[in-house]
């Protein structure tokens, strides 16, 4: 809509109104709601329909790490839906259980990943060893973001895209386990898939603002070009090695 403000003396301007951030309650929320969704149906018949903690995992550690990535998608909707009922003091206070939290996903992450290179675990037909890069290096990237989220609390605008975009980096998982053939077991194709919500967010500046928020721009940058290098270094024979290493150690 475009509305004409007249002052004496000068001339008529017009400007587009934009939206401004006055949905960005709903948008986030919304956001959440979709990873959520995201998660389970990756994970429903494996784990959530499976019986949660009867669900048939190799190991205590792979039941542990999945119950703290769970918990994290369940905090994430429940801050969104704390901000936009207006409880920020609750919101607050959770955040620090939620950085705890984030931190513990890190370790957990790391230690889940190296227990599945030691049972040489993987996608049917991929190298373990090569493979084994893609979870280390979300995990780089979720620390990353998750620590520059901390930094950037007192800056709604950039905590809550920092906070979204890091979870969004976490969906590989759970997007390879899709009952669809064209995702099932291929990790770049899931990778580019989870790349839908970093289109989603960029849109959404777009027209709430009229400009791609800073965060959003470097933030998603961050992630696709992490994620999207991790492939060349793995098929490297320095990272094989790292990998046989790594693999010796932990048997």
């Amino acid at each position: 809509m475009a509305t004409a403000v007249a002052t004496p003396g000068s001339s008529t301007k017009s400007s587009i109104a934009v939206p401004g951030r006055r949905y960005d309650h709903l948008f986030f929320s919304g956001m959440a709601l979709a990873m959520l969704a995201t998660v389970f149906v990756g994970f429903a018949h494996t784990y959530y329909l499976a019986g949660v903690f009867k669900a048939p995992l190799p190991d205590l550690l792979i039941h542990v790490h999945g119950a703290a990535f769970s918990c994290w998608i369940l905090l994430l909707v429940t801050q969104t839906s704390l901000v936009s009922a207006g409880r920020v003091d609750i919101h607050r206070r959770l955040g620090i259980a939620g950085f705890l939290l984030g931190c513990a996903m890190v370790i957990l992450g790391v230690l889940a990943a190296t227990d599945s290179l030691a049972r040489s675990a993987g996608p049917p037909g991929r190298d373990v060893q090569a493979f084994y890069i893609i979870p280390m290096m979300n995990m780089v990237t979720f620390a990353a973001l998750l620590y520059f989220a901390f930094g950037a609390r007192r800056d709604p605008a950039a905590h809550k895209r920092l906070i979204c975009i890091a979870t969004i980096s976490l969906l590989i998982a759970a997007i390879a386990r899709w009952p669809l053939p064209i995702v099932q077991g291929k990790a770049m194709i899931a990778a580019l898939f989870s790349y839908i919500f970093l289109a989603i967010l960029a849109a959404y500046d777009l027209w709430s603002t009229r400009k791609v928020h800073r965060v959003t721009l470097w933030a998603g940058a961050f992630v696709i070009v992490l994620q999207q290098i991790c492939y060349p270094i793995g098929s490297t024979a320095a990272w094989h090695a790292v990998a046989s290493r790594v693999q010796s150690l932990a048997r």
